[in-house]
């Protein structure tokens, strides 16, 4: 989810709130005969995404036609072509194409990532096999969408959770690894990397001011 530009706090949950609750104010029957209009759901959606700062701009992803590295990842892109366009018609359709992958800031971008979507897109299934190490209610709380300040405190209570059990099994080693364990998807290996990699993942976004939308 992206977060509010600077001066749009206040109207960016209410417009969220609005319309996840499918309550879009109508006007009244005075308000019909005065000719006052109020946004519609489209418009209020229009207003809520025009003052928005993406994720892009969190994770630092270079940004083709505005930075060299990313201009340079697309040319490398055409060239591997076996059917070119013509480049300038090709580069014009990439224009403003955000580079994931080159991203500074990695902590936001997963490994487990969900097929479909955006590659700094956490792929929640993955965390329903640490059910076991967990319980129940912290794995279901992540199909509730979350605001940034409960993102931050659902990703803390995550790493909470995380480094007693890396400490309790001599595995803190994989707080700081970024690839998954050369290890069966049924591990305490394997599950305690997913949980580090969700919590960090968490954190990074609620310490940024941005929340997530659960996607079922």
């Amino acid at each position: 989810m992206g977060k509010p530009k600077p001066g749009f706090e206040k109207r960016f949950v209410e417009i969220f709130e609005m319309v996840s609750q499918d309550k879009i104010p109508q006007p009244t029957f005075f308000d019909k005969l005065k000719g006052k209009k109020l946004p519609t759901k489209d418009e209020l959606l229009q207003e809520w995404f025009a003052n928005q700062i993406q994720t892009y701009e969190t994770i630092k992803a270079p940004r083709v036609g505005r930075d060299k590295e990313a201009d340079e990842w697309i040319k490398a892109k055409y060239n591997e072509l076996e059917q070119k366009p013509p480049y300038n018609d090709f580069l014009k359709e990439h224009e403003g194409y955000y580079v994931i992958e080159l991203a500074k800031e990695q902590d936001g971008v997963p490994v487990y990532i969900a097929l479909g979507q955006d590659e700094n897109v956490f792929r929640g299934e993955f965390l329903r096999d640490c059910e076991d190490l967990i319980g129940e209610d912290l794995v279901s709380e992540a199909w509730n969408t979350k605001m940034a300040t409960d993102t931050l405190d659902y990703g803390n209570r995550l790493m909470e959770v995380a480094d007693k059990l890396a400490k309790q099994h001599k595995l803190q080693y994989l707080k700081s690894q970024r690839l998954p364990p050369d290890t069966d998807e049924d591990t305490i290996e394997n599950k305690l990397h997913i949980l580090f990699s969700l919590a960090k993942w968490l954190i990074f976004y609620g310490k940024n001011g941005h929340g997530y939308e659960a996607d079922f």
